[in-house]
């Protein structure tokens, strides 16, 4: 299986200058949890983003750059290439950036969303989630706190068959 997991604003926004919009430890966390163990896919810049291989999960890069080296992960040139990297994961996870999800939103079996309830000043941004493609099948919502500035929500949805 492969999913998407992303967090993303009210109106789909991912992020801005190639870094995180808001602060969300509870969504870090989940993150981790979620991914620890499992193939991440993710693009070249999202990977320069994050800075290093992240431990206990396997980074798989997709990048048009032939030359492109990173230590202790997997280099790929295509999203389908990396897909098929990580087909012995149970569940491996796209975590983006936002040209990546555009071309694996079509691919994966899962969305993994943190609807992060708030509006933000972006310039990437999650595509569409089409209801007639995705059926949420669960829903977690939480309240702003001390550690969380915004609501959110941790909802899943899979591909209608």
């Amino acid at each position: 299986m492969t999913t998407i997991i992303a967090a993303i604003g009210t109106n789909n926004e991912l992020g801005k200058n190639n870094d995180l919009i808001w602060h969300l430890p509870a969504d870090l966390k989940r993150f981790k949890q979620v991914t620890t163990g499992h193939h991440m896919i993710m693009g070249r810049k999202t990977y320069e983003s994050i800075g290093k291989p992240l431990p206990n999960r396997t980074t798989v890069i997709i990048t048009r750059d032939l030359n492109y080296k990173a230590d202790g992960c997997i280099i790929t040139n295509s999203l389908e290439a990396a897909i098929e990297i990580a087909k012995k994961d149970d569940n491996a996870f796209i975590v983006g950036g936002a040209e990546i999800y555009n071309k694996a939103i079509d691919l994966v079996d899962e969305l993994d969303i943190c609807e992060v309830h708030s509006a933000f000043d972006a310039d990437v941004f999650f595509p569409n989630i089409d209801q007639n493609i995705w059926k949420e099948t669960k829903r977690e919502n939480f309240q702003s706190d001390d550690k969380n500035a915004y609501d959110f929500s941790f909802v899943k949805y899979e591909r209608q068959k």
